[in-house]
Parts: C-alpha cells; sequence; structure tokens
C-alpha cells in the first residue's frame, strides 16, 4: 500500500491514509493517455461550418441550355459545383462525426495513470474534509494556501456536492471544485495538483476496484 499524510484545512498533518497500488502505483504509459485524451478532446468538438450540396442550393430547377446545338458545355444546373453560387463538393457538415473509440478498460487505466503520476510527483494532497461554514472566498483562499499546494493550479475533489465550498472557490481562476463521481482526465492534466478528501479516495476505490 502506497501511504500518504492526511491534512486538514489548517495545512496541519493529521493523520495518513493508504492508497490503493492498483489506482495509485500504475506504471505511466504517455502514449496510452495520450489516445484517451484526444478521444475525450474529440467528443467536444462542435462542428459549425456547413456548406451546402447542389441538391440543398436554392434555385437551378430548370436546364440553363438546351442539351446540343449551342456550342457550349453541356448543363444540367446552375447549382452544379462547376458553377459559381452553386453547391460546394466535399464540404465541411455540421453533422460531422468526430468521435474517436477507445475501450473503456485503457479509459481506466488512463486515468489511473495520471493518478499515480500526480502522487509520485507529490501533486496530491489528502484533506480531512472542508468544512464550508460561510461563502467567503478570502476565507477559503486562505485555508486553501496553507496547504502544500499553495496558490498552484488545483483541482479540488470532494466526495458530494457542498453549495458553500462550490461557491467559495468559483472566483479563484486556479481552482476548480468537483464531485468525485465528476472525475476528469482532462481536468487532472489540466491542473498541477490534485487537493482530495479522504472520503472521496474511499469512493474512488470503491467504484473501480468493484471493475
Amino acid at each position: 500500500m502506497l501511504k500518504v499524510n492526511i491534512y486538514n484545512q489548517n495545512g496541519e498533518v493529521t493523520g495518513d491514509i493508504n492508497l490503493s497500488p492498483e489506482i495509485f502505483g500504475v506504471k505511466p504509459n504517455p502514449d496510452l493517455v495520450r489516445q484517451v485524451v484526444e478521444m475525450k478532446l474529440a467528443g467536444l468538438r462542435k462542428p459549425i461550418a456547413h456548406t451546402k450540396t447542389k441538391g440543398e442550393v436554392r434555385g437551378g430547377g430548370k436546364k440553363p441550355w438546351k442539351q446540343k446545338g449551342t456550342g457550349r458545355a453541356r448543363a444540367g444546373s446552375i447549382r452544379s459545383p462547376l458553377w459559381k453560387g452553386g453547391g460546394v463538393t466535399f464540404g465541411p457538415r455540421s453533422n460531422a462525426n468526430f468521435s474517436k473509440k477507445v475501450n473503456k478498460k485503457t479509459e481506466r487505466k488512463a486515468l489511473f495513470m495520471v493518478l499515480s503520476d500526480k502522487l509520485a510527483g507529490n501533486k496530491l494532497i489528502v484533506v480531512d474534509k472542508f468544512i464550508v461554514k460561510n461563502i467567503k472566498t478570502k476565507e477559503f483562499l486562505n485555508n486553501i494556501k496553507k496547504l502544500p499546494s499553495g496558490d498552484g493550479k488545483a483541482l479540488i475533489l470532494n466526495d458530494k456536492y457542498s453549495k458553500n465550498l462550490f461557491l467559495s472557490a468559483r472566483n479563484l481562476p486556479f481552482l476548480r471544485v468537483n464531485r468525485i463521481n465528476n472525475i476528469s482526465l482532462i481536468d487532472l492534466l489540466k491542473y498541477s495538483f490534485l487537493i482530495i478528501t479522504k472520503n472521496a479516495v474511499k469512493t474512488l476505490e470503491e467504484t473501480y476496484q468493484k471493475v
């Protein structure tokens, strides 16, 4: 088992916790993590550009001139892709699908690798719990600065939704608060530190050790 310290909101060590090596002790594979990140980002793409095909462009129902005898090339519609104002061949479409497939086992393993990297780099901080009685950003910030992460970019994962916690951190651009059930690989990579509550660690291990 991997043992790490548990801090309180004042930055004091109050104990320790054993972390599962199956989740926090996985050997990194940057290429595998890259594949999963590309899959996640591809799923977020929302195509905006949209061109019309020959059949969607308005007008052009009448043949511009007769088939033979004019000396000009044959033409069936003024909305042909060869004509100005006509349809576009192989243009971008708003229904384009950029999604990529990665199996769940690979996706789960990539998550474990990033969590393991946080622990190996001393970027994972376990907190006993967050008790936020009042919605005061300044007070909350003072508590966060007492932790080893200081004022570094940090992702805070709690075991349950806390309105006071969320609102206290909302105006701090270098912090993001989320529930452990919504853990995101992109967020883990985006933020330098991971601040996670003791109960959130328990929930994480119970969730993935069932699989």
